[in-house]
């Protein structure tokens, strides 16, 4: 069995509060937000971290990847929101299992770390 947590979600072995999905990714509610809006988009086919997605997964695939992320984006809050991808430890990544922070429902700020 796979222990990586994100990849139980995209299966539907761990329950999560969806939001969306298409057919290469899923977007669910963060457990501990950084903003009024935070959701995750975590892509069903695992890789550790964005360049190793882009190696596996193909055009095709981040596209829908981003896809899904800016639609997520822009029905939290038409007036804008905020993509982020944490990469490596001192990246902030914590789960390796490459993921995409969709912050919305305040005024970002920048620099933003």
């Amino acid at each position: 069995m796979n222990e990586c947590i994100f990849c139980r979600i995209a299966a539907g072995e761990l329950a999560a509060d969806v939001i969306a999905r298409n057919d290469v990714a899923i977007a669910i509610r963060d457990l501990n937000p950084q903003a009024p809006e935070h959701a995750l988009v975590i892509p069903v086919k695992h890789a550790d971290n964005l360049g190793d997605y882009v190696a596996i997964a193909g055009a095709a695939e981040v596209g829908g990847l981003l896809s899904l992320a800016s639609q997520v984006g822009r029905s939290a809050s038409p007036s804008g929101h905020r993509i982020v991808v944490n990469e490596g430890g001192d990246g902030g990544q914590t789960v390796h299992h490459l993921h995409l922070h969709v912050l919305a429902g305040r005024r970002m700020t920048w620099p933003p770390g």
